[in-house]
Formats: structure tokens, sequence, C-alpha cells
């Protein structure tokens, strides 16, 4: 048995990476460790923070320990928090990482550390469009880690590029979101959420940003083969990019009627309403690692378009769980008509089913264990 700490964000906060902390602590705990969380007492600065709150309305998870004590912009709450580790008879420290701004805080709190491993769980290495500042904090942030677990291997790629001492590194894929409720009828769904039963829906899920290709969708959509289903496309997220191009998007193309847009964080227990709703999920990025989005398609077991950048052909592999296509509308469309016209998600469906025993939970703590084992056999000698 270990004791481990997680250190990222958690409850109160919300979103997929605090989800994704959550099940991981679990996931340890029913494996026998000793887990706890430590999150943030201040995540974002207010000014920072795109979206409307960065607060979850779901409750506290009774099961875990979650500590608020970090301070991601104080550098005297970096060097109390690196002690109060060091002194905490830890084994392992789990810094998840998403971006750089947390690279100072993460890395002067590792750096105090002498008595564990720091492990670094990436989620993203280089952000989507990469600045100055990214290129100066990711290596302080790397050169702090001792290990090295990614999320997809072009993340691990990327780690590999910038780590120049060859630090232990594995990578192991997203597994499924599976505490967002059960599968369950279409019409349930459909009821729930209020929408007409004699449509088909896409689905398009999760914070609407420009590098998730929102109007690269809207644009396929339009495209007269798909506008002869009887189809519409939720839109369900809330816009931390300007809601109005969208919306005049969908005007000039003539989708107001066939576009149902949900401009809000979608609460966990709503969660598997729209994914129990529709046919497809469609995640038509432009640039791209992994995503959690998909990982709640395998759950509900939909399939899913996802366009070929980044990871996220690693995870959904063309024609056997749904379409992993080109990055551009014409290719977008031309997999929804096959999947409309040739009646596809049967036979997706079932296929999902097996492909899915992939992502399970005990694959990614089995890797953070070997890396643990392999940062400490080098410290050892």
């Amino acid at each position: 048995m270990s004791k481990i700490v997680i250190l990222g964000t958690a409850y109160p906060y919300r979103g997929g990476i605090a989800a994704f902390n959550v099940r991981l602590a679990r996931q340890f705990q029913e494996e026998g460790h000793e887990v706890s969380i430590i999150t943030f007492t201040l995540q974002y600065p207010s000014f920072l923070f795109p979206g409307k709150t960065q607060y979850t309305t779901d409750p506290a998870s009774e099961d875990l320990h979650i500590e608020r004590s970090v301070s991601s912009v104080n550098p005297f709450n970096w060097r109390k928090v690196g002690r109060m580790l060091n002194r905490g008879h830890f084994d392992m420290v789990v810094f998840a990482y998403w971006m750089s701004f947390f690279a100072p805080c993460y890395g002067r709190i590792a750096r105090k550390i002498k008595n564990a491993q720091c492990i670094a769980l990436i989620h993203n290495m280089m952000p989507h469009e990469v600045s100055l500042l990214d290129r100066l904090l990711t290596p302080f942030f790397v050169k702090s880690m001792d290990g090295f677990v990614a999320l997809s291997k072009s993340v691990m790629n990327e780690v590999a590029r910038i780590d120049k001492h060859k630090k232990p590194k594995a990578w192991a894929p997203h597994p499924i979101y599976d505490h967002y409720g059960a599968k369950e009828a279409r019409e349930t769904a459909l009821e729930h959420l209020g929408l007409d039963q004699s449509y088909r829906y896409m689905l398009f899920f999760g914070l609407v940003r420009a590098y998730k290709g929102l109007d690269w969708l809207l644009e396929a959509f339009a495209d007269e083969r798909l506008r002869a289903y009887p189809l519409k496309l939720i839109v369900a997220g809330e816009f931390y990019d300007d809601e109005a191009p969208y919306m005049e998007k969908m005007k000039s193309l003539g989708l107001q009627d066939k576009v149902v847009i949900v401009n809000q964080f979608v609460p966990d227990d709503c969660v598997k309403d729209y994914f129990n709703a529709c046919d497809i999920v469609v995640q038509p990025y432009k640039s791209a690692t992994q995503s959690g989005v998909t990982q709640v398609a395998y759950h509900f077991e939909k399939p899913m378009l996802v366009t070929n950048v980044g990871g996220l052909e690693e995870i959904v592999p063309n024609g056997k769980v749904g379409y992993a296509v080109d990055p551009n509308p014409k290719s977008i469309a031309d997999a929804l008509d096959d999947f409309f016209s040739n009646h596809r998600m049967p036979d997706f469906e079932t296929r999902i089913v097996e492909e899915k025993k992939k992502y399970a939970w005990s694959r990614m703590t089995e890797t953070i264990m070997a890396v643990y084992n392999a940062c400490k056999f080098k410290s050892d000698q």
C-alpha cells in the first residue's frame, strides 16, 4: 500500500479534470492505497477566468479527503505547501497538470519535496495556441518532476521533447468517465430534456472554444444531404468564446430551427440525458491532445465522430466505433451522411461495448504505479 496525494483541481471546483482527479482517487482507494486530494484555495484569479463560475453546484464527495491548501498565485504559499508535503511521509505526489499557468506553482512545490516521488499526470503539455510564456514556464515544470504519465501518445511525445534528462515516462489512455449515471432509453432522455422525439440528434458537448470547431460542424450540418434527415444538433456547454459569431453563422446557413443551444455548464446529474438522447457525439476539433468527452461517450456506448488531430484517432478507431476524419467541414459532412444514410449506429454500438474495455481506470493506476516504481528504482541507485 502506498500513501498518495493528488494535487490539482477538485471540489468545490467544477470541470472534467476535477472529475478525473476524484475518480482517480477512488480507484486508488479501491486498490488499497491511502489517498488524499489537495486542491486550491484560489485556482484562477477571477479576471483570468473566461466562464461564469469556477465552482460546482454538485455536492462534495463524502468518501474522499479533499483539502484546500494551494494558492495558484502566491509564492509564499507554494513554499509552505511544499514543506507540508515533504513532512507528510507520502510515497508519491501526483501533480494533475493541464496548462502552463500552474507551472510556477507546481514546480516550486515539487522542488520542496525530497521524501516523495513527484509524478506529473499530464492532460495537455502545451496549449493549442503556444505563447512565449508557455515556452518559458513549461520546461520549469518538467524539470521539477521525477516522472511523467501522459493521457495520449502525442502528449507523451511532447513531454519527451522537453525533458532533457530522460526521466521515466509512459502513457495510458484517458479512462472512461463512468460516474455520470446509467445508459437509459433515448425516449426517456428526450422527455427529460423537453425535446421532440420525432427528430434524431447529434451532440456537441463541452465548453465552446474556437479550437473545438463548432463553426466547422455548423458548416457541415448545412450540407444538403444532412438537411434531408429529420435531424437536429444539440450544443450543450458554456460558451467561452463570443456566442454572437456562432449565432450569425447559424442564421446565415439557415440552421436556426435545427440547432438546440444550451449555453451553460452541464451539472453532473444532467450529463446522462444529453448523451442518452443523441445518436452520435461529434467532436470536430481543429487541434487537440485527447478529450474526456470521448470517454463519456464510451460510457454511454454512443458512436463518435472526431477529427484526426492530436490523440483523438488513437481513441476512436475509424470505421469501428465511429469516424476519425480529416479536419474540415466536407469530411465531417461526408461521415455524418454515411452514418445516417447507412444506419451505422447498431454496428458501432456493438463494437463500442468491446472497445470500451481498454479504458479501465485500473490501467491508469497501473501506469502511474509503474512510473513511480521506475522513479524509485532510479533514486535508490
